[in-house]
């Protein structure tokens, strides 16, 4: 015959306050740490919320293929969707917009002065968008894209890892993913990381 259990002892409050203690007393160096590694990964991008790493940086573009945007016309010739493998030959920006979204026209000036570079090819990625409102969005703004492909579901922004609006993929000559990125262009950006990478990409092979 077995002898009855007795209940395990109730906790002791005055253990129970030293673990309290304990944690406060933690809880500021945890803050610490998360804020430190938020300060080192703002440092391996150069301070810039834009250059957020990308997984697909230094490989090749996803094969996609994108309709063109219907009704979209360069004078009397229709402008054409985009087929990744024939971005090759000369630096490429993919750049991914829509109408709806406000930080698109904030960047559309700039890219219409990039489009006027000899040296690189600027397409556009449709994403999420009505066509008539894409159409009249490029009607107001200007067309700086020599491609428009449409990506109504969103199916070819998830194959380029698209975190949102506005985002610029930056290719090289082969068609390989160099740099990203992520917000609208600006002023500062374009002069002082994408112009640069420009020249770097279009000069004379060695």
């Amino acid at each position: 015959m077995t002898e009855p259990t007795s209940p395990p002892p109730a906790a002791d409050p005055q253990i129970a306050k030293p673990r309290r203690r304990l944690w406060l007393v933690a809880l500021p160096l945890v803050l610490f740490l998360a804020l430190a590694a938020l300060f080192f990964s703002r440092l391996e991008t150069g301070g810039d919320p834009s250059r957020i790493p990308s997984a697909l940086v230094g490989r090749p573009a996803p094969q996609v293929v994108l309709e063109p945007l219907p009704g979209l016309n360069r004078g009397s010739e229709p402008v054409p969707g985009f087929d990744v493998a024939q971005l090759k030959g000369k630096p490429t920006l993919v750049n991914v917009w829509a109408s709806w979204c406000a930080p698109c026209r904030e960047e559309h000036p700039l890219l219409m002065r990039i489009a006027q570079d000899p040296r690189v090819r600027l397409v556009g990625l449709n994403y999420k968008d009505a066509p008539d409102n894409a159409r009249r969005f490029l009607g107001q703004n200007g067309l700086p894209y020599a491609a428009v492909g449409v990506d109504p579901k969103g199916r070819a922004a998830i194959d380029w890892g698209v975190y949102g609006v506005p985002e610029t993929f930056v290719l090289d000559r082969d068609g390989m993913i160099v740099h990203k990125f992520v917000g609208p262009l600006t002023q500062e950006t374009v002069n002082t990381t994408l112009l640069p990478l420009i020249a770097k990409l279009s000069a004379p092979a060695s």
